[in-house]
């Protein structure tokens, strides 16, 4: 059983508040993550540990070990994607949904992500094996998972743009905030998508559908999307926004348009 004070804790705030008990239950593999801080102080080969223990392939963990240290600027994120291509070479899409992706720590699940990525070929089925991490319900997992997909989504937009149009009907509304963050022209940490930057109207049936959208996340990243899209086509973005106030008269489209601008307000103000 895990003490009531560990699973009601809130995250650290700094890597000097961290509780030492805390580390050592995430580094075991039995609790997530409460904030980006924890999660950032994990010992991923640590943790890898228990995972290769649990499924017998300790014998794995040289290979693990050798990849993670040939890094020559390893940070968190790149670590996760390093162990969870390993994964992929060394184990197979059953082996990573069973130990990996169903795990309950949410490190060793973006590990799951990023391995099952690799095994996918086509965009259609990289989409499909990425839709379970979409609808994490960890706040990390749904960022990873946009790491693990971009590039390929950039490689082929429109069967991706096509494919992804559908989501923007889910219920989940982690799903139909993986429409809009995976397809911003610019982003966070990831690549940009230069065809958006330039065409933004290639993504615009994708926004419409979530323009009013009921949920904060979801138009907290149709906002962005615009945005990003400021930067380098401000008077679409304004025209865009401009009809929307007239089509969709609702708090939740106001709200998207208000931070969609930002930017060029700021601009216009200088």
């Amino acid at each position: 059983m895990i003490p009531e004070h560990i699973l009601n804790r809130k995250g650290a705030r700094s890597l000097k508040d961290l509780n030492p008990e805390v580390i050592e239950y995430l580094n075991a593999g039995k609790i997530e993550t409460k904030n980006l801080m924890e999660w950032l102080a994990i010992d991923q080969l640590m943790l890898l540990k228990t995972v290769l223990t649990t499924a017998d392939k300790m014998d794995w963990y040289q290979s693990f070990e050798e990849a993670v240290n040939s890094q020559k600027k390893p940070t968190s994120n790149s670590t996760t994607k390093v162990i969870g291509k390993t994964f992929a070479q060394l184990s197979n899409a059953a082996f990573a949904k069973k130990y990996l992706s169903n795990n309950p720590s949410d490190m060793v699940r973006c590990w799951g992500c990023w391995a099952e990525s690799v095994f996918q070929d086509s965009i259609d089925g990289l989409l499909d094996a990425m839709k379970p991490h979409a609808a994490d319900r960890h706040f990390m997992n749904r960022e990873v998972v946009i790491f693990a997909s971009k590039e390929r989504i950039i490689d082929d937009l429109d069967t991706a743009t096509q494919i992804l149009s559908d989501w923007t009907t889910e219920q989940d509304e982690n799903v139909r905030r993986y429409v809009a963050e995976a397809l911003r022209p610019i982003g966070v940490w990831t690549k940009k998508i230069p065809e958006f930057q330039e065409n933004p109207e290639k993504g615009l049936p994708l926004l419409e559908s979530l323009k009013s959208d009921s949920s904060k996340y979801v138009r907290d990243s149709v906002a962005n999307w615009l945005n990003d899209t400021s930067k380098s086509q401000p008077d679409w973005v304004k025209t865009v926004c401009n009809r929307w106030e007239k089509e969709s008269m609702t708090k939740e489209t106001t709200y998207i348009v208000k931070k969609g601008l930002r930017t060029i307000e700021k601009n216009e103000q200088k």
